[in-house]
């Protein structure tokens, strides 16, 4: 007798979860092996625990100093999007992302929409990681251009991806443990710094009234809410984790705390070391910011461990489920017919999207090559994709549960996608132009290949009559 059983549980509660499946179409194929504690490891190993390296001196200088403040922030748009992605976890227990998630809330229309807009987050992340890591190379080598880095990582996070080679949940206990142990250095050394007296503790990271303007703050969100985007990572995990949706909506509020936790103490203790007022220069000033500050605070053989650590541990493992994520959307589009059915070809010897997969490799190679000196516009756009999709995901969470349902739960069905909706808009509103311009040309481009996939559709199962002709 199992634990449900024995505390008087239907034998259809029980079997909840695969019944919900069947529902939707799909059969429960995949094991279900991964425990909360594995679910939580991949939710921060795709967030990346040290995610705001790269980012540091951009978010710096655009919050005037206070980039604990725009973490902090971040976090709180991200607390309402990390509750709808709990509610469609519990209640559509599919291997799915926004993308699935809105198709079933909403319509077909507009989870395309949503899986568009994400898609382009999902198109450029690849890419914006290989420029990151290669960023964090050439400080290390710089007899080696950026670009010949980013054909290195690139290629080699496809070819690890096209072998069929995944990271087990071991591995991901490895890389994250690392990453932790890196960062309590960092920690340490700051700490015995501020007792040294090379810095004190202030709250000029968090606010300073003479910088303040919520333009500011909210405009720097969209590269700070980059470091969040794993909500939808962690969600196509339904299918495999033991408690399905119970345990993939647990995982992601542990995941949003957790993170949370570690950006805003990293960022904090970077940035008491440096002057007030201070603005970084654009160029390898910004991008390296915070490894000079931990090469200063540690010593200079740190800053080169948290280089590597960062390029060839963080962000490359991360580009690596990053490419596979990539390629998995793609696929799934194409297998419902959404994208040209030609990306949804399975190799029979490695049993991976293939199509997909060079897709994605391809567009990351150019783009990356492309893009090395536009990591602003690249970061802004990865995160406008995702803060549109997730828009949408708490508009799907209002129409299901608020209305189709009439939810008496108003806070986490109504109160909270509205609030989502307001910070989320804002700070889309906020972006950079170019990031806009370019966006919101994506986002026609996709209402115009729905809108030609829904009139075939509706075409193929109404045929229009041959016109009779009179004798």
């Amino acid at each position: 007798m199992t634990k449900e059983q024995s505390k008087g549980a239907s034998p259809e509660r029980i079997e909840a979860s695969s019944d919900r499946l069947e529902d939707f179409g799909y059969k429960q194929e995949l094991n279900r092996t991964m425990s909360l504690t594995d679910v939580v490891v991949y939710g921060l190993i795709y967030m990346v625990p040290l995610a705001t390296l790269p980012v540091f001196g951009l978010i710096y200088n655009f919050s005037g100093g206070m980039p604990a403040l725009v973490y902090l922030v971040a976090a709180f748009a991200m607390f309402f999007s990390a509750l709808s992605y709990k509610e469609m976890a519990k209640s559509f227990p599919i291997a799915g992302s926004v993308y699935s998630y809105v198709r079933i809330g909403l319509n077909r229309f507009m989870g395309f929409i949503a899986g568009w807009a994400i898609l382009l987050d999902y198109l450029l992340l690849p890419a914006l990681l290989s420029v990151f890591a290669a960023a964090a190379m050439v400080t290390v080598v710089p007899s080696v251009p950026a670009f010949v880095w980013i054909i290195l990582f690139v290629v080699l996070a496809a070819a690890i991806n096209l072998r069929g080679i995944n990271l087990t949940a071991g591995v991901n206990k490895v890389f994250l443990a690392i990453q932790l142990v890196v960062l309590g250095v960092f920690v340490v050394g700051a700490l015995v710094a501020v007792a040294q007296g090379r810095a004190s503790f202030s709250l000029d990271p968090v606010f300073q009234p003479a910088e303040f303007s919520w333009a500011i703050v909210f405009g720097a969100i969209p590269i700070a809410a980059l470091s969040f985007i794993g909500f939808d990572a962690i969600s196509t995990l339904n299918e495999e984790a033991k408690g399905g949706g119970r345990a993939v909506s647990k995982a992601t509020m542990i995941v949003l705390f957790a993170i949370t936790v570690i950006f805003v103490l990293q960022v904090y203790l970077a940035a008491i070391f440096v002057p007030t007022g201070t603005t970084f220069a654009a160029g390898d000033e910004t991008n390296n910011a915070f490894y000079d500050i931990a090469g200063s605070v540690v010593g200079e053989w740190f800053k080169v461990v948290m280089t590597l650590t960062s390029a060839l541990i963080a962000i490359f493992a991360n580009s690596i489920a990053s490419q596979a994520t990539s390629s998995r959307l793609v696929f799934s589009m194409a297998r419902d017919g959404q994208l040209p059915r030609i990306f949804a070809k399975i190799s029979p010897r490695r049993q991976v999207p293939v199509n997909a997969m060079l897709l994605i490799a391809g567009l990351s190679l150019v783009i990356g090559i492309v893009g090395t000196a536009e990591q602003e516009l690249l970061t802004t756009l990865v995160t406008f994709g995702a803060l549109t999709a997730y828009i949408l995901l708490h508009v799907a969470v209002i129409a299901h549960f608020g209305v189709k349902q009439r939810s008496g739960k108003k806070f986490v069905h109504w109160v909270s996608p509205i609030v989502g909706i307001v910070v989320l808009g804002y700070a889309l509103w906020n972006a950079n132009d170019n990031a806009k311009i370019i966006g919101v040309a994506w986002l026609v481009i996709g209402a115009g290949i729905a809108s030609f996939w829904h009139v075939r559709e509706r075409r193929s199962r109404h045929p229009v009559a041959e016109p009779r002709t009179t004798h």
